[in-house]
Order: structure tokens, then sequence, then C-alpha cells
């Protein structure tokens, strides 16, 4: 089996969502011996963000500098490793209501019509091979979870498994830690709450 491992948080040892990330990888390995990682650090090794060249070289159109060269053969290597992987694990934090830039970069490299999804005469449809497991390492500093007053502000938990949806990835595991700007004790809580929740997680 194989797991992708991709971290999206800027904030390095003091990321939350970096490390619920890798304890769901640490969980995950324990359940699966010989598990196979793939990591990628979307913050320290981001996409270029999408471009016109980057639509002109994916319709035929000529490639322009080595940097868009270089950023096209890591989008396809994106795929490539979407498409190997049966676990894909994610720490996405919530910056400004929704995902990193990072983070949106490798989402704009990996939701490609022709390559991850097709639009056909039923629709949508995915072109993912089926029963991926999809793991979301959610950190926020204020409280979004359902019925409370900034559920409305929450483009990130919605936006990200509404758009990996889209490609197929539906068996969808969200460990959320959040409320984690309201101090210390409430951070430990939070995180507590979280990890627990990881050491729950069965086969």
């Amino acid at each position: 089996m194989k797991l992708l491992h991709l971290d999206s948080s800027i904030l390095g040892p003091n990321s939350v969502s970096r490390a619920l990330s890798a304890d769901i990888v640490a969980r995950q390995e324990a359940l699966h011996p010989g598990l196979e990682v793939v990591y990628r650090d979307l913050s320290t090794d981001a996409a270029l963000h999408l471009s016109g060249a980057h639509l002109a070289a994916w319709q035929g159109g000529k490639v322009e500098g080595t940097a868009l060269g270089a950023d096209l053969a890591a989008g396809s290597a994106y795929i490539e490793e979407l498409f190997a992987a049966d676990i894909i694990v994610i720490g996405a934090p919530m910056y400004n209501f929704t995902v990193p830039t990072q983070l949106k970069a490798w989402i704009d490299r990996v939701v490609v019509a022709g390559k991850t999804f097709s639009y056909g005469e039923k629709g949508v449809e995915s072109l993912l091979p089926k029963g991926k497991k999809l793991f979301i390492a959610s950190s926020r500093g204020n409280v979004y979870a359902a019925g409370t007053p900034n559920t409305a502000l929450d483009h990130h938990e919605t936006y990200l498994t509404s758009v990996l949806a889209f490609i197929g990835l539906t068996d969808v595991t969200v460990v959320r830690a959040e409320g984690i700007a309201f101090g210390p004790e409430a951070r430990e809580t939070a995180i507590s709450r979280a990890k627990s929740e990881i050491a729950a997680l069965a086969a």
C-alpha cells in the first residue's frame, strides 16, 4: 500500500496541522505494516500559482522558461502520486477562512479536466481509481463547526472536501483541532481531543 502525505502549514514545528498529520501517518503505518509513504511539504516546495502560461502549455503551446517547465513536471508528479496512493493525508490549517495558497496551488495541479475528472453525458466523472481513503488534519484558531455562529465563514473544510470529492475522493475523515487561538488551555484541549480521535482510527 502507498500513502501520500501533504503538509501546507507555514508554521514549521509550531504547526498543529503538521503534528496531527504526522500522527495520522504514524497510525496508518501501525495499521498497515510495510506502508510506503511519499511526503511533500507544500510550504517549503510550493508550486507556482496557476497562470495563462500553464494553460497554454497544457493545450500544446510552447513552454516558456525553465521555471515553468519544472513546475509543469512537478504538477505531473502530483497527479501520478495521487493516482498511486491508497491513502492520502493532508495537513490543512485555516488561513483567512480557507486553505493556504500553497495547498490551493497543489489542488490546481491535480483537479484537471482530462486527467483526474472528465465531463461526459452524465456530467462529471472522476478518473481516479475508486477506494482511496482521505484524511484531513484540520486546524483552526476560531470555532467553525456546524451549528456555531461562525459556520458560514468556513470556506476551509467545506471547500477542501468538496473539491476533492469532485475528483472522486469521497471516503473522508476529518480530524479537527479548532479554537486553538483561545489560549494555551483551549489549544491543548483541542489537540488532545484530536489525538485521541487519531489513536482510535481503525483500518
